[in-house]
């Protein structure tokens, strides 16, 4: 038997422990500041106008004034006097035609005793005569719309890191061992 030698060999560990690190961030709120102007509205309302004309039913019911009252006379009165000239030529005209028996003298003028009316004084009377006007002014409406005014102040985030730890070691070393095989002199 030939004399074996015996190498033992033990290998090299690393030991690493290692710890991540970490952040920690702090940030204040931010401050807000609001400002708020209210919205306005004015509003300039007018009151309605009420003109009643009733001079029309005035002078219907008494004349009216004075003038009026005696333009419609003197117009009337004119119409009077040409209705009358057209009654005179026509029964001149009727005793002209004397061969017509209907046509005699009593039969012409003798219908000729009604008294003819005065002129008529006073202005037609009608349910028109009173003039009723109402007059509207539009409101005026002014707006101010509201405003708001927003302040804002931010506050930078404040950041900090805590590294972590790392640490290599050996935990075991290597190592290499050597047997060497037995010798036996005696033989």
């Amino acid at each position: 038997m030939q004399p074996i030698l015996q190498i033992h060999q033990t290998p090299a560990y690393i030991g690493i422990d290692a710890d991540l690190g970490q952040f920690s961030i702090r940030q204040q709120k931010a401050e807000l500041n609001i400002t708020t102007t209210p919205s306005e509205i004015e509003i300039q309302q007018y009151r309605p106008e009420l003109q009643v004309d009733s001079s029309r039913a005035h002078a219907a019911l008494t004349g009216g004034s004075m003038f009026d009252m005696n333009t419609r006379i003197y117009s009337g009165i004119q119409n009077i006097y040409l209705q009358g000239i057209a009654r005179r030529v026509e029964e001149g005209n009727r005793a002209a035609a004397i061969q017509n028996p209907s046509n005699t003298i009593a039969e012409i003028y003798g219908q000729d005793w009604q008294p003819i009316s005065f002129p008529e004084f006073r202005s037609p009377a009608s349910i028109d005569n009173v003039d009723v006007r109402i007059e509207t002014t539009p409101p005026d409406i002014t707006f101010r719309k509201a405003k708001i005014d927003i302040q804002v102040e931010t506050h930078r985030p404040e950041i900090e890191y805590n590294r972590g730890k790392l640490d290599i070691y050996m935990r075991q070393y290597a190592s290499v061992e050597y047997t060497p095989p037995e010798i036996d002199i005696l033989k």
